[in-house]
């Protein structure tokens, strides 16, 4: 089966939609750019659920649902909004067979319908902050898709918070960034990802700031990873949404909204997948552990079976899958997680029953290991924990290896040149949004992220040669 993958290195997009789908994680709609998400990707998503739910949690917030259905004069209140959205919306025009006398936008966001609600809620400064986050689906038309990263309709999570001051809104959004979503990227996906603001032209429409998590892919290219937005007083002053301060005057509420989509479930396969299939993150695997009974003889089978199931009740601590298919060889089944990217492999036969052993093998390095049973549950938290940090450490030296500082024009579009990924190029921006426009429209690279990190230092723009304060990154962009 793996023998059967195109090569990661040679034909990285083809490599990508065939684990997608022999992976069992995913298929087409039957929708133009849709979506279905098959029991083991969606047993992912919500691995990626649980534990950024808990996160948000601890910072106060809490779930709540909105309707899908918005009507096209929310949308219009917002004029940054609508004009950043517009080319994507999904609009309803027509229920029950006959025209309906205004549009409904099929959610593309929440920011338009919630403060058009949340502003009967907020009376004063006592109701303040309001912390709300949603689980839902999104909506927006998209000409051209790929499972997980860009389609029509995709899951995601969505929170909107509502503050006294800019202040307290902007303190919020950037915890969220840090706190939850670089917590999760880094101690659950096993993914590094270089966290700072984008620029004025690539922010959220209708936002003061955009902070974000930028990813660098297994083809060399950026991933916007998730976002977190100070959306200042914008849409209060566009939904009159004001409180009585403690001095009982009216002020406007600070506001912000954060999200982190599917597209995480497609960053976690392009960073760590490789010729064999996909590699999974442990913490956050749908299956952290396999089980392959091997037998040769009907006679051998119910003591190996028994043993196995046995060893699966011991571990009942993680996610185990007992693999009893019958008519399947061991090879093949050794192939089929791979392809699934299951962490570690545990195989158990006759002669090791005598011994009162198992043999463990890493997905990540082959590796094999005898193990006592009176070790095995020691050994697995060790081994689990082991891989997240390989897969980690793998990713972040890539990065590192494809990070390069550029100073030239000239090596910026040599290095961005022809149709595969750039990496990460660090190089000084004047801060004028014509010059990174054209960057753009030259190169085809963008400006990614604005590091929090990024060290304070004079220079010349890589391109127009005017004055810059610190090097940004661009790169080649899903």
């Amino acid at each position: 089966m793996a023998d059967q993958l195109p090569s990661r290195s040679e034909n990285f997009a083809e490599w990508y939609n065939q684990i997608v789908q022999r992976a069992d994680l995913a298929d087409y709609g039957a929708a133009k750019g849709t979506m279905i998400i098959k029991p083991y990707g969606y047993a992912l998503w919500e691995n990626i659920q649980a534990y950024l739910d808990k996160r948000f949690k601890q910072h106060g917030a809490k779930n709540a649902f909105f309707p899908t259905f918005i009507p096209v004069s929310y949308i219009h209140k917002e004029k940054e909004h609508v004009e950043g959205f517009s080319p994507n919306l999904w609009l309803v025009t027509a229920g029950g067979g006959e025209t309906l006398e205004e549009a409904y936008a099929v959610r593309p966001t929440s920011e338009t319908t919630i403060n058009s609600t949340v502003g009967n809620w907020i009376q004063s400064y006592r109701d303040l902050p309001l912390l709300l986050n949603l689980w839902n689906s999104c909506f927006r038309y998209e000409l051209r898709t790929r499972l997980f990263l860009r389609t029509s309709e995709f899951l995601w999570q969505e929170g909107h918070t509502f503050h006294a001051t800019w202040d307290e809104a902007d303190a919020y959004s950037r915890a969220i960034l840090n706190d939850a979503y670089l917590d999760f990227y880094i101690n659950a996906a096993a993914l590094p990802v270089l966290a700072g603001k984008k620029s004025e032209r690539e922010k959220f429409p209708g936002a003061d700031i955009t902070y974000t998590l930028e990813g660098l892919m297994g083809d060399g290219r950026a991933l916007q990873s998730c976002t977190s937005h100070n959306l200042g007083s914008n849409f209060a002053k566009s939904f009159d949404i004001r409180y009585l301060n403690r001095s009982n005057e009216l002020e406007y509420v600070a506001s912000t909204s954060w999200g982190l989509s599917t597209r995480a479930v497609g960053a976690i396969l392009m960073t760590h997948g490789d010729d064999k299939g996909l590699l999974m993150p442990p913490r956050i695997a749908p299956i952290q552990l396999v089980i392959v009974p091997i037998f040769r003889k009907e006679s051998e089978q119910q003591a190996v079976l028994e043993a196995a199931k046995r060893i699966q009740r011991d571990l009942d601590n993680y996610r185990v899958e007992l693999d009893a298919r019958e008519g399947l060889t061991p090879g093949f089944k050794y192939n089929d997680w791979e392809m699934r990217g299951v962490p570690i492999r545990l195989e158990i036969g006759p002669k090791d029953i005598e011994k009162n052993q198992v043999v463990l093998v890493r997905r990540d390095t082959g590796e094999k290991k005898f193990v006592p049973l009176a070790h095995l549950l020691d050994e697995v938290k060790q081994m689990l924990n082991n891989i997240h940090d390989t897969l980690y450490a793998r990713a972040k030296k890539f990065q590192d290896d494809n990070t390069f500082i550029v100073d030239s024009y000239e090596e910026f579009k040599e290095r961005t040149a022809g149709e595969g990924g750039a990496g990460f190029l660090l190089a000084h921006w004047c801060g004028d949004r014509d010059c990174e426009e054209a960057i753009q429209k030259e190169t085809r690279a963008t400006l990614r992220v604005i590091p929090f990190d990024r060290v304070k230092e004079t220079g010349k723009c890589v391109r127009c040669g005017n004055a810059s304060e610190g090097r940004v990154v661009f790169a080649k962009a899903y």
